[in-house]
């Protein structure tokens, strides 16, 4: 794999692509993919994806001293989106070129839009969309909406096992 850095614990990882790059203090949970190009850099503090989530192609995961990442479980990192020194909790999309600033934390059961950015320090509520820039709340998630989270993530997962065949 390259730029595998031997000091990342991906044991549980279900995939990493050959040609991401997965390097520092990180953990991947169970049934955790990182696609094509992804970087998931734990250099300067440490990065903790929970299980089922995805972090799809060229998305960017990266810290500062003074902020790590924290991923929870059935997240999907959209392609080219930025996750940087902040929280994402359980079931969230986060959608293509999306970008999260240092201290953002998104609640669960949330969608930030693609191109949205969520600013510094900028915390999201529980079962929101977020979209635009600067990201802001336009409405709660639906029922439905929260499922389809769920259930992106687990397609996601089937699809890294057929990229292990």
């Amino acid at each position: 794999m390259c730029g595998l850095n031997v000091d990342a614990r991906i044991d549980d990882a279900l995939f990493v692509a050959e040609n991401a790059v997965v390097v520092g203090d990180v953990v991947l949970g169970s049934g955790v993919s990182v696609w094509y190009g992804a970087v998931v850099r734990g250099d300067l503090n440490s990065i903790r994806i929970g299980r089922n989530s995805n972090v799809q192609d060229n998305a960017v995961v990266h810290v500062e001293a003074g902020h790590g990442v924290v991923i929870g479980s059935n997240v999907s990192i959209g392609h080219g989106a930025i996750v940087h020194g902040c929280t994402v909790r359980d079931n969230v999309i986060i959608g293509m070129g999306a970008v999260l600033l240092s201290g953002a934390v998104i609640g669960e059961n949330s969608i930030v839009g693609a191109g949205g950015v969520v600013r510094e320090n900028t915390t999201i509520p529980p079962g929101s969309l977020v979209v635009g820039i600067p990201g802001r709340v336009v409405r709660d998630l639906s029922d439905e909406e929260v499922r389809g989270i769920v259930k992106n993530a687990v397609e996601y997962r089937d699809l890294a096992r057929d990229h292990l065949k």
